[in-house]
């Protein structure tokens, strides 16, 4: 359990873009406290607004931060003394890219739009939602809250004249996006073309390394400890266990928002966390092999192949129809929308001779649908980046 919280340590780091030119300063969302939309310390929630311009002062893409989930008491209250539990940890200034880059030359489709990063300090995917506070740990369970805090307050700020929007977000992030998207459109003007995206949230409710699902048995912690059941999609909890209603093979099926999926087939956390969790690996036969693909045997490497076609059935209700969109890369990696390097940059990962920007915009405009699957192993695309293990 110790290499797991240091996993979701890791999980800091990715959803951290590094601080550069063009850097988007923080906004509190002090009015929030007063309706128990706070932080897991109890501090006001808070986000990065770059504003938009000419024909793209009317859009908005909202998106959420990643960085895994706290399970119990005792990994919520580690947590909540770090910027993913606590507003007042956060850095003040965010670089914005990739997806949510404001150049026109990296970013043409989204590039002047009203463009949101919202933090993440729940733990939850903003799903939490517990009224009482236990005056032994002070944790404050609201990630449900805070979601909902935050789009009113942006709703309050122009977004309900909105004429075209995303949610989107990365890995915690974007299992967030696709939980949300439903109530996102609900609350967004009629008029609007709505739509969510996900970069890395495709979280499957994969078999691991020893025939069982570690993933279903974490979630079902996360789910329990934050009372996230009253939050999670309702067209999903109606038949399901709350735990399974974080697998958005579940949701997805039930659906009405269109959605797009960005994520790699050898995701890089999933095969640490979902196929070879350590609390499984007891002789540590994996501890090498799932942090650097190469150190892996002839036999791993087939495992690995096979995490692969457990992702393609878990796609299934994706490519159900034209509506939803697929981009999925055979590289070793997490999250690719958040730098202009791989959401847009000659060197970046391509799927069907298409970069992930052109495939998006092209989706969302409607310009042409986007489904696209890549070769069907590990290293076959050249265009994938070098696999980094700090993901």
């Amino acid at each position: 359990m110790v290499r797991l919280k240091q996993v979701w340590s890791s999980l800091v780091v990715l959803a951290v873009v590094v601080i550069g030119a063009g850097a988007v300063p923080i906004t509190y969302l002090e009015s929030a406290v007063a309706k128990g939309a706070v932080c897991l310390d109890g501090s006001a929630p808070a986000y990065h607004f770059d504003k938009g311009s000419g024909s793209g002062a009317n859009n908005w893409i909202v998106h959420m931060e990643g960085g895994g989930w706290c399970t119990d008491i005792a990994t919520c209250v580690k947590r909540k003394t770090t910027m993913k539990g606590s507003s007042k940890f956060m850095n003040k200034d965010f670089g914005f890219s990739g997806i949510l880059g404001g150049k026109q030359s990296t970013n043409p489709d989204f590039y002047n739009w009203n463009r949101i990063k919202v933090r993440y300090c729940d733990g939850s995917s903003f799903t939490g939602d517990i009224e009482a506070v236990d005056p032994t740990n002070k944790l404050f369970f609201r990630g449900a809250r805070v979601w909902r805090a935050v789009i009113d307050d942006l709703m309050a700020k122009g977004m309900s004249n909105a004429q075209n929007a995303i949610l989107s977000g990365c890995s915690a992030g974007a299992l967030a996006a696709i939980l949300h998207c439903d109530q996102f459109k609900s609350i967004l003007p009629k008029t609007a073309k709505v739509k969510c995206v996900s970069d890395a949230g495709y979280f499957i409710h994969g078999k691991d390394i020893s025939g069982g699902s570690y993933i279903e048995s974490y979630y079902s912690k996360v789910a329990a400890t934050h009372g996230s059941a009253k939050s999670l999609p309702a067209s999903c909890t109606s038949s399901m266990k709350p735990e399974l209603c974080f697998f958005p093979q579940y949701v997805v099926k039930t659906m009405q928002t269109p959605l797009f999926v960005i994520n790699a087939a050898f995701d890089s956390w999933q095969i640490k966390n979902v196929l070879a969790p350590t609390s499984v690996d007891k002789r540590k036969e994996w501890k090498d092999c799932k942090l650097d693909l190469k150190k892996c045997t002839a036999a791993q490497l087939q495992t690995v192949q096979g995490y692969r076609d457990q992702m393609l059935a878990a796609l299934a209700p994706v490519r159900a129809t034209t509506t939803r969109g697929l981009f999925l890369d055979s590289c070793h990696a997490h999250c690719q929308g958040g730098s202009a390097a791989t959401w847009s940059g000659a060197q970046g990962p391509q799927v069907g001779n298409t970069k992930m920007a052109k495939a998006v915009g092209d989706w969302f405009y409607e310009r042409s649908t986007f489904q696209n699957i890549d070769c069907p192993s590990l290293n076959c695309n050249p265009t994938c980046p070098a696999v980094s293990t700090e993901d």
